[in-house]
C-alpha cells in the first residue's frame, strides 16, 4: 500500500472515530438530562403528587432497579451482536419513556416509565465502552472517555439549568415532553454514521471469544466493581438529591438552584474533558497509562470526599458554590477514568461484558443510596447523616483504586 493511501486511510479511520465519540457524547448528554429531570422537578413533584421523602428516594431509585442489573445482559449482547443497533434502540426506548414521564398521575406510572427509562439506558456505557475500545487507541481513550463523560456532565447541566428554566415558565410535565422528542432526534444523525469495516463484521453477530467464568476470576474485576460503587455513590447523592437540598434547606429559588447546580456541572464537564486530556499527555509523554489512571482515581476520590463534606458544613452560599465546584471538578476527573481503566483489562474481546457488570456494581449504590438518603433524612430530620454517608463512600473508593485493584495492564486472554 502506498504511503498515500495509507495516510488517507488514516485520516478517514480518525474522522470517522471522532465523529463516533461525539455522537456518543451527545447521547450520554441526552441521556443525564433524561434520568436527571426527576431530581430537577422534585421540588414540583414531591408536592403535586403528595409524596415523602421516603416515596420520592425510591421513584428515583426505580431507574436503578432495572438499569443496573440490565448492564449484566446488555455487555453480554454487545459483545455478542451489533453494538451500533443496540445502542440506537436503547437511546429510541428511553427517548419515549422521558415524553411519557409528563402523564405520570402517581408513584406507581412514575415508578414504572423509570424502570423502562432505566432499561433503555442500561444499553449506554457498555456499548460505548465497546466502541472507544474498538476505535480509540491508548493515547486517545482518556479524551474519548473525557468527552464521553462530558456529556453526562453536560446532560446534568443542561437538565438542571435549561430544564428548570422550562419547568419554571411551563411546568414539569411540559419538561419531560420536551427533551424525551429532542431525545429521539438523535436517532437520525446516527444512521448516517460510518464507523469504519468494524461494523460490518460486527452486525455478522459473532459469539464472543473470552468465556465468562475466565473474565469473572480476575481479582481486577472486583475490585473495580467494588471501587466504582463507592464512587458513584457519592456521584448519586449529589446528582439526585442536591436539587431538593438547595431549595429546601439553603432556601434558594427553583431558579438559583438550577443555576448553581448547572454551574457544578458544567464544571465538571470540563474536568472531564481536561483530565481526559491530561492523562492522554502523559501516557504520550511515556509515563506508565495504567498508573496514570489509577493515581487520578484514588487522589480524585480523596478530594471528593472533602467537598461533599464541604457542602454540608459551608456557612454561606459563597462557599456552597466553591464545594459544588470543587466536588465538580474531582466527578470529572473520575468519570472519564472509570470507564478507561477496564478498556485497558479488557480490551475489545471483553470491554462490553466487563463494563456490563462493573457499571452494574456501581449503579447498585444508584438503588441503595436515594432510599437511604431518604430513610435518614426522614429520621433525622437533616442532610447532615446522608452528606456523611455519602463522603465515607467517596473515601472508600480511594481505598479500593489504590489497594484492592491490581496493577491496571491489559489482560493476556489467550494466556487465561
Amino acid at each position: 500500500m502506498s504511503t498515500r493511501a495509507l495516510a488517507a486511510g488514516t485520516v478517514t479511520r480518525a474522522s470517522s472515530s471522532a465523529l463516533l465519540v461525539a455522537l456518543l457524547a451527545a447521547a450520554i448528554l441526552l441521556a443525564y438530562v433524561d434520568r436527571g429531570l426527576l431530581a430537577v422537578a422534585g421540588p414540583l413533584i414531591k408536592d403535586e403528587l403528595g409524596l415523602t421523602a421516603t416515596a420520592f428516594g425510591l421513584a428515583v431509585s426505580a431507574f436503578f432497579w432495572v438499569y443496573a442489573p440490565a448492564q449484566l445482559l446488555c455487555g453480554w449482547m454487545v459483545d455478542r451482536s451489533s453494538v451500533y443497533r443496540l445502542f440506537a434502540g436503547g437511546v429510541g426506548l428511553w427517548g419515549v419513556a422521558t415524553a411519557l414521564t409528563g402523564l405520570a398521575g402517581g408513584l406507581v406510572s412514575l415508578v414504572f416509565l423509570r424502570t423502562l427509562l432505566g432499561y433503555g439506558q442500561s444499553f449506554s456505557f457498555p456499548g460505548s465502552s465497546k466502541m472507544i475500545a474498538r476505535h480509540c487507541d491508548a493515547q486517545g481513550r482518556g479524551r474519548a472517555n473525557g468527552f464521553v463523560m462530558a456529556g453526562m456532565a453536560g446532560g446534568q447541566a443542561a437538565g438542571a439549568f435549561v430544564g428548570g428554566m422550562i419547568m419554571a415558565a411551563f411546568g414539569w410535565r411540559v419538561m419531560c415532553a420536551i427533551f424525551g422528542f429532542v431525545t429521539l432526534i438523535w436517532l437520525l444523525p446516527w444512521q448516517w454514521i460510518k464507523v469504519t469495516e468494524d461494523k460490518a463484521s460486527d452486525d455478522r453477530a459473532t459469539p464472543a471469544a473470552v468465556p465468562l467464568r475466565t473474565i469473572l476470576g480476575k481479582r481486577a474485576l472486583w475490585g473495580s466493581c467494588a471501587a466504582h460503587f463507592c464512587n458513584n455513590y457519592g456521584f448519586y447523592f449529589l446528582i439526585t438529591w442536591l436539587p431538593l437540598y438547595l431549595v429546601t434547606e439553603r432556601g434558594m429559588s427553583l431558579e438559583l438552584m438550577a443555576t448553581l447546580t448547572a454551574l457544578a456541572y458544567a464544571t465538571q464537564a470540563m474536568a472531564a474533558v481536561g483530565g481526559g486530556w491530561l492523562s492522554d499527555r502523559l501516557v504520550a509523554g511515556g509515563w506508565h497509562e495504567g498508573k496514570v489512571r489509577k493515581s487520578i482515581l484514588v487522589l480524585a476520590n480523596l478530594v471528593k470526599a472533602t467537598a461533599i463534606a464541604g457542602i454540608a458544613l459551608a456557612a454561606s452560599q459563597g462557599m456552597v458554590v466553591f464545594w459544588l465546584a470543587v466536588a465538580g471538578i474531582t466527578i470529572g476527573f473520575t468519570s472519564a477514568q472509570n470507564f478507561a481503566v477496564p478498556q485497558i483489562f479488557a480490551g475489545p474481546a471483553a470491554a462490553g461484558r466487563w463494563v456490563g457488570m462493573q457499571n452494574f456494581a456501581a449503579n447498585c449504590s444508584g438503588i441503595l443510596g436515594p432510599v437511604l438518603t431518604g430513610i435518614l433524612v426522614d429520621a433525622t430530620d437533616s442532610y447532615w447523616s446522608a452528606f456523611a454517608v455519602a463522603g465515607a463512600f467517596s473515601l472508600s473508593a480511594a481505598g479500593f483504586w489504590g489497594a484492592v485493584v491490581p496493577r491496571v495492564e491489559p489482560v493476556r486472554w489467550e494466556a487465561a
